[in-house]
């Protein structure tokens, strides 16, 4: 009978430095048997829903987190049996056992799980220091430095650094509305990121804990006699709600309209449905604004940068990931068409459609989500006329494009009911001029009046 040993796994960094994740759904049980690369949970980021394969085949011994439970990355979250061979594949240099294992191997460096179970090989026994991806500050006068209240303490001696200190959005908000200069405050979290507890702790000010019957959302609404309902900030949501903060109070913003007659799009859309190229394909106005969004770039490539605030340049792009927001279930999302310039107009509307539908099936990964360089809202699909959209954030530019309705419309000297849309361009003014912006609007606008300006543009 062969020897059997536990191996932990612990929650691994599923991309681009995120802290965290919510653990939505187990997919096996204790006492399953699974094999390896088996989906076993269901976990979600702050970007997307991720299914989490086994990293060994074994037997389940042990589940130490619920679902709903926020787990750190770093921190075990179920436990294995397993045949002493069992696992991963050995290092080419050590031979090192599985990923992830509670166990130590004496002199091999230990492996760091990532989304498969295996990541590079790191030093010491902590998570590997990754930089914090960061956004530009606000300009403006500096705020004025805060003056701590906690105990008095010696700054630690490479306080001086340039890289702020790791934390999260609302830890740092934390500490602002405290006082806190979080220079001065300990981490103990994974890498050595300052977790709340760390600054309520500094601070000497202990939380008071919402009761859990208030915490949880309730399903039934008014009728349960409740004056009010609490649901718990977190995946998505919590990601969405801090880069829009970001966005909002980093980047000046813009906003130019533009209402146009669209009726010679909507007939053109209308051809294009009986053609057997576009047989089985989905055609909507907003396949026409994306279309019209990238010859535009090719005109106004100001529209398709990125401010650098770090290197202080401007970083235009020369490829178009072309994001569409998506309002979700779990909140909004913004997955983007990779080198969508590159598409001809039958694949990307088969990309639009396909990106649509991941979304609203909760499918969408976190490199769906990362690198867009321009974005488009579709706020007509609620009859919505305009708005003032925020950037996402590291982006120039989001058009907004409108419901189309039927108004009485100048047309050929008269006046006659036609299908109009308004659009909305924010854009970030240190990138964009007003010049630039109303250039790139005007010729979207002008694709959309009359498609066949595009010979004129290409």
């Amino acid at each position: 009978m062969s020897a059997t040993m536990i191996k932990e796994f612990r929650l691994p960094d599923l991309g681009e430095g995120l802290t965290e994740s919510e653990i939505l759904s187990w997919k096996v049980d204790v006492g399953d048997t699974v094999s390896l690369n088996q989906v076993i949970a269901e976990v979600e980021t702050a970007k997307a829903v991720v299914e989490l394969p086994s990293p060994f085949a074994g037997v389940i011994k042990e589940l130490h987190e619920q679902p709903g439970s926020v787990v750190e990355v770093g921190k075990p979250i179920v436990s294995f049996e397993v045949a002493d061979d069992a696992g991963a594949p050995p290092s080419a240099s050590s031979g090192a056992a599985g990923t992830g294992s509670g166990e130590t191997v004496a002199e091999t460096p230990k492996r760091e799980p990532n989304l498969v179970g295996y990541g590079a090989v790191v030093e010491g026994s902590g998570r590997p220091t990754r930089r914090a991806r960061t956004f530009a500050p606000v300009v403006g006068p500096a705020e004025p430095k805060p003056v701590a209240t906690g105990p008095a303490e010696t700054p630690p001696a490479d306080s001086g650094r340039a890289e702020r200190p790791r934390s999260t959005p609302p830890v740092r908000k934390l500490a602002k509305d405290l006082g806190l200069d979080l220079a001065r405050v300990p981490g103990t979290g994974p890498g050595g990121l300052i977790t709340r507890e760390d600054v309520q702790e500094f601070s000497g000010h202990a939380a008071e804990p919402v009761p859990q019957q208030r915490r949880e959302s309730s399903s039934a609404g008014a009728g349960t006699g409740e004056r009010e309902t609490r649901t718990p900030i977190k995946g998505v949501r919590k990601h969405t709600a801090a880069a829009m903060v970001q966005s909002a109070f980093t980047a000046p913003h813009a906003t130019e309209f533009l209402t146009v007659d669209v009726t010679p799009s909507l007939d053109l859309l209308a051809k294009l449905k009986t053609s057997r190229e576009f047989s089985g394909i989905k055609l909507t106005p907003l396949t026409l604004a994306a279309k019209a969004v990238l010859i535009a770039l090719g005109r106004n490539p100001a529209l398709n940068s990125r401010w650098d605030e770090e290197n202080q340049e401007i970083v235009t792009f020369n490829y178009v990931n072309l994001g569409i927001a998506a309002a979700t279930p779990r909140g909004l999302m913004v997955p983007n068409i990779k080198d969508a310039h590159a598409l001809p107009f039958p694949r990307l509307a088969q990309e639009l459609t396909a990106l649509a539908d991941a979304a609203r099936a909760g499918k969408t990964t976190p490199g769906d989500l990362s690198g867009g360089t321009i974005s488009i809202t579709n706020i007509g699909v609620f009859g919505i006329d305009a708005g003032t959209p925020i950037l996402n954030p590291g982006e120039a530019a989001i058009l907004g494009l409108g419901a189309v309705r039927t108004m009485p419309w100048e047309y050929r000297g008269e006046v006659a009911l036609r299908q109009v849309v308004t659009l909305s361009l924010s854009f970030d003014h240190r990138l964009v001029d007003g010049e630039q912006g109303s250039r790139f609007l005007a010729d979207v606008g002008a694709m959309l009046a009359e498609p066949g300006m595009v010979l004129t543009m290409v």
